[in-house]
């Protein structure tokens, strides 16, 4: 089905939610949220929430297409001839929203590392109140993988009567110590970069310690085996010295750069310390407790070879939430399962929605 482009919303905007009052009683005031509004202008709305990296472009432009493009669009799970699709940058993000690259209204500069210490569920207000700006109440669905998926976790608590089906991606009820501990090796290298000068790194530098910190996430983002089966130890070429130098190597330099020079450090710092933060036990009586007070559908996604978030862990949070599924998808790529290969679990999606 195809629509009048009358029917259709395309929106790549900003929209201003007044004060936000964050769980550590912190008030940033005038908050922004960056977002894109693609869809179906009569369809009920699924959020979209993006990952550590990601931004508000999940469908993105046809020069520029989003980094969800393959699972969102006319015609595709998430069919925006059928919906409208929402997806806000997120809080502490540096793609628009408030964040550490915002004024700080009480210095008249901008936060960078003065910027307040945020969790998930002060991300999920914020879409919230976003959400309450732009006249929408009710959501068929709240979708997201990684930490995207923790926001959606988070909705299905904070907001239980607003959405009536959470897509949970590549995400377990709280971190794991093996994620917040390869987290910290990528804090600490920013954080004893030479340029990081507490956060006050001048604007346009590119920080070798980002540089590094991206490069552990991307080991962890993969498996062993789609490294060994992309890469087969290549040699990109010998130096004078006589010291190989190895495609995986060049991979994970390149990764490391292109973000290094499009992202930055204190939103960086900002999110992982936030992804560290995720428990939805946490006040709520344990994980257990938690799942079994969940209240809308709940669909889990996890993916084989995830190192950060292990699909049994899913699978015993959807044994405890009423009216839970589960689903493992079998794939090489690990973590980073839910951002491709959409061909294997996108029916997953599209049939959640119609269901």
């Amino acid at each position: 089905m195809v629509l009048n482009s009358s029917f259709e919303i395309v929106e790549h905007q900003e929209v201003s939610i007044g004060d936000l009052l964050l769980e550590n009683g912190t008030v940033l005031s005038n908050a922004v949220a960056k977002y894109e509004r693609v869809g179906n202008r009569n369809g009920q709305v699924v959020l979209v929430c993006h990952a550590l990296t990601g931004n508000e472009q999940t469908v993105g432009t046809n020069e520029n297409p989003g980094w969800w493009s393959g699972l969102v669009g006319r015609n595709r799970p998430i069919d925006t001839n059928l919906y409208q699709v929402i997806t806000f940058n997120v809080l502490g993000g540096c793609h628009g929203s408030t964040g550490p690259q915002s004024i700080n209204e009480v210095t008249g500069e901008r936060y960078r590392a003065q910027f307040p210490f945020i969790t998930i569920r002060d991300m999920v207000h914020f879409q919230k109140q976003a959400l309450e700006v732009l006249g929408i109440n009710q959501l068929r669905a709240v979708i997201g993988g990684s930490l995207g998926g923790m926001q959606a976790l988070e909705w299905g608590l904070l907001y239980p009567n607003s959405a009536e089906h959470i897509i949970a991606l590549a995400v377990t009820p709280y971190v794991d110590d093996i994620a917040i501990a390869y987290n910290r090796i990528g804090i600490e290298a920013i954080e004893n970069d030479p340029l990081w000068n507490n956060g006050n790194y001048w604007d346009g530098a590119i920080l070798p310690g980002l540089k590094i910190a991206r490069m552990i996430g991307m080991v962890t983002y993969r498996s062993d085996y789609q490294l060994e089966e992309r890469f087969q130890r290549s040699l990109q070429r010998v130096d004078a010295g006589k010291k190989p130098f190895y495609a995986v190597e060049s991979y994970l330099i390149y990764q490391g750069d292109k973000l290094a020079a499009k992202f930055d450090p204190n939103s960086y710092l900002t999110l992982l310390y936030a992804m560290n933060s995720h428990d939805i036990g946490r006040d709520r009586g344990g994980f257990q407790k938690a799942c079994q007070s969940f209240l809308p559908r709940l669909t889990l996604i996890g993916f084989q070879n995830d190192l950060l978030y292990k699909p049994e862990k899913m699978k015993v949070c959807q044994e405890i939430v009423p009216n839970a599924n589960f689903f493992e998808v079998e794939t090489k790529f690990g973590h980073d399962g839910f951002l491709v290969e959409f061909g294997k679990w996108g029916s997953i999606i599209y049939d959640c929605l119609q269901d």
